[in-house]
């Protein structure tokens, strides 16, 4: 009788290619081979973990002067039973941002073989900080800014969980006020009667939401965390809380120090800059905030000018990238050399 891939090598955010044994034609007719493949991939497995768990977590990048835009947008090929969910945290990015850039595919069923785009590209938010966290919530993503004297200056960015309707996280600064590695929740009474079967406290496990790491604020009770629920990344799904994929929260908790400033801010609509362009970069404005877009547009791209001089602007691109609001950064706007 063929054995079938035992169901850990199927864990959905794990690399694609993990899945594939189960499929091959060589695995499932030949016993004898099944026993040792399997002896070995779960050695690779396990020695595996750690690599993954680091490619996956916390991009980071270093900070150039007349620089506001980072990183590159890729594609890639769907595979065999692959969900737009599972590309999405291989490449660290949330539920909103893989599903905007791909809105005519099926984030459950994509078909094997589609391409999809994968927008690890960002324009850092307008309204950071030059040192500490930055969460956009309209774009569902952390920013953590370090600088040092010796050093050159960086920042860490990941995907994260916001507030659903009625409980968005409060536009403000507040400060890390305490860090807890394997958090008890109790739950607020707010949230109990909402869930009338929760207990009044969650003690760490598999169970617990908050996860296995926690930066709690310095004021309404809010908190950075984990998340037994992977797939709320990149959603409005919290009561306040911010949400990230365990392996992020496992990477940025050990670099926050106690006392760093915290701004959370939203910001659908970002102009940035590089290499002579001015890039636009559009989500949906789900808080409908925004009553001007293009004059928010147009304030960014002169933000930019004072940067890098006067600006071509194609007043087209900008028409469609707001009304797109696939969260894809696309230049706008050139110094004339370009």
């Amino acid at each position: 009788m063929a054995m079938n891939l035992p169901t850990f090598f199927k864990i959905p955010h794990l690399p694609r290619c993990f899945n594939f044994l189960s499929h091959n034609p060589l695995w499932q007719d030949h016993p004898w081979l099944q026993h040792s493949t399997f002896l070995i991939w779960l050695l690779v497995f396990f020695l595996d973990l750690t690599f993954i768990s680091r490619a996956c977590a916390l991009r980071v990048f270093t900070l150039k002067k007349g620089q506001t835009v980072y990183g590159t947008l890729k594609s890639i090929k769907v595979g065999h039973g692959c969900t737009l969910l599972d590309i999405a945290r291989e490449h660290d990015l949330g539920y909103n941002q893989i599903t905007a850039a791909n809105p005519d595919i099926d984030p459950w069923v994509p078909p094997e073989g589609t391409t999809v785009l994968v927008p690890t590209m960002f324009v850092l938010p307008m309204e950071r900080l030059p040192a500490g966290i930055v969460v956009n919530l309209a774009e569902m993503r952390l920013y953590y800014f370090k600088t040092t004297g010796k050093g050159p200056s960086r920042f860490w960015t990941c995907p994260v969980g916001v507030g659903k309707e009625g409980y968005s996280t409060k536009l403000s600064i507040y400060t890390v006020l305490s860090k807890a590695k394997d958090p008890v929740w109790v739950v607020p009474p707010s949230v109990r009667k909402e869930e009338t079967d929760l207990p009044p406290y969650v003690p760490p496990g598999p169970d617990n939401p908050l996860g296995k790491y926690i930066l709690r604020f310095s004021r309404l009770s809010y908190g950075i965390h984990g998340t037994n629920r992977p797939w709320g990344v990149g959603r409005r799904v919290s009561h306040g809380c911010i949400r990230l994929y365990s392996e992020d929260i496992a990477s940025l908790f050990p670099l926050v120090p106690v006392g760093t400033l915290i701004r959370i801010t939203y910001e659908p609509i970002k102009v940035g800059w590089t290499d002579g362009k001015c890039w636009l970069q559009v989500y949906k404005d789900y808080e409908n905030k925004i009553d001007n877009p293009l004059a928010k547009v147009l304030s960014g791209i002169s933000a930019c000018e004072q940067s890098i001089g006067p600006l071509k602007i194609n007043f087209k691109k900008i028409s469609e990238a707001l009304k797109k609001q696939t969260g894809i950064p696309v230049p706008v706007a050139c110094t004339a050399s370009k």
